[in-house]
């Protein structure tokens, strides 16, 4: 069996940015019994920003961004530090990996990954993953961890995610703040009243919050990989997985009919560089007839975007229902929309997205 771990900032580092070295240390302890079980883990783990700042003696989260991810780099050095000290202790051996999002929109760059990763598991290696936070071109956002994690687990077929928490799990309402409050342990499907429910951040130290976490085991489902939200501080929660414990934090149950790996690739890896609007005839027949997207159904272009590119798909009262590559640029389109196959001329080829392009996000 494989499984993914994520480690949240909140179980990694305490509350003034130190490592929680007791916390790293339990948690090597499993994988280590996991291990010998004959199962592969991959950990994925935050950490590097609180425990940078930290060490720049910056006490107060700065707004920004160089600031931060000049503490991600100064950070990252004393989170992967720990690791090796404290793994090592249990003979296991790591390799560091640096990843964003981004990174898996490239095509090649995504197989390559794949490779990289096999090839540490079967070296028998545990890769420690972690989002480039130092060199990232976008605003940080705290709980992308959580996607990445979903990411992984997609990308090496992994068995179950686990996302460990400063939280026990999702509960029926906020526990903070209603008494009555119920955990809710198991869900068949992520919908937008759980992640209603789900509200923000739990800690200070990370704002990924329930909802990243949710929206992360939502692309563990449609991968078809189990998914766990539970706490880091449960007694043997790696171990308790791997035996079906039902009663421990909240498992997310993989689709019945799962997506391929290039369609959550294309769902949940690829960036959207843009918008297209189709009419309610063009909707209807994605979600029922399994087509493709024909200029005939374009009523919208919104954004500039090449061949090949990755667009939402867009429904007349602003809902987006589905993701695709394109096959043609976005001066193109707009020539095109609303033109019929007789209409569309010599062109090579009539598709705007090809339906094994297409994935339905509803």
């Amino acid at each position: 069996m494989r499984i993914v771990i994520k480690l949240g900032s909140s179980s990694v580092t305490e509350i003034d940015g130190s490592i929680s070295e007791a916390t790293l240390k339990e948690i090597a302890r499993q994988i280590f019994q996991v291990r010998r079980l004959g199962h592969q883990v991959v950990l994925v783990s935050s950490g590097a920003i609180a425990s940078g700042l930290k060490i720049l003696k910056l006490y107060e989260r700065p707004s920004d961004q160089v600031l931060l991810r000049a503490a991600a780099s100064v950070g990252q050095g004393v989170v992967i530090g720990a690791y090796r000290e404290i793994f090592a202790s249990f003979d296991l051996e790591i390799a560091q990996l640096l990843m964003i999002p981004g990174d898996f929109a490239d095509r090649s760059q995504y197989l390559h990954a794949r490779e990289t990763l096999d090839s540490l598991l079967d070296l028998n290696v545990v890769p420690v993953i972690n989002e480039n936070d130092a060199l990232s071109n976008e605003q940080l956002r705290y709980g992308d961890n959580d996607k990445v994690a979903a990411l992984v687990a997609n990308l090496i077929g992994a068995d179950h995610l686990l996302l460990l928490t400063d939280q026990i799990g999702l509960f029926s309402a906020d526990p903070r703040s209603v008494e009555d409050a119920s955990l809710i342990q198991e869900v068949e499907e992520v919908n937008s009243e759980l992640l209603e429910i789900a509200g923000g951040s739990g800690s200070d130290i990370g704002s990924g919050g329930m909802a990243s976490k949710l929206l992360a085991a939502k692309m563990a489902s449609w991968s078809g990989v189990s998914c766990t939200i539970a706490s880091a501080q449960e007694p043997d929660v790696v171990l308790r997985v791997l035996t079906g414990d039902s009663v421990l934090g909240t498992r997310v149950k993989p689709r019945a009919k799962r997506l391929s790996a290039r369609k959550v690739w294309i769902a949940f890896a690829c960036l959207s560089s843009g918008v297209i609007v189709v009419d309610q005839g063009a909707r209807r027949a994605l979600l029922s007839g399994g087509g493709s997207l024909l200029p005939a159904g374009v009523l919208e272009v919104r954004g500039v975007f090449g061949y090949g590119e990755a667009v939402s798909v867009e429904s007349v009262d602003r809902q987006i229902f589905a993701k695709g590559i394109v096959k043609m640029d976005s001066s193109d389109i707009i020539e095109l929309k609303g033109l019929g196959s007789k209409d569309v001329g010599s062109r090579p080829y009539l598709e705007v997205i090809h339906r094994d392009n297409l994935v339905l996000l509803t």
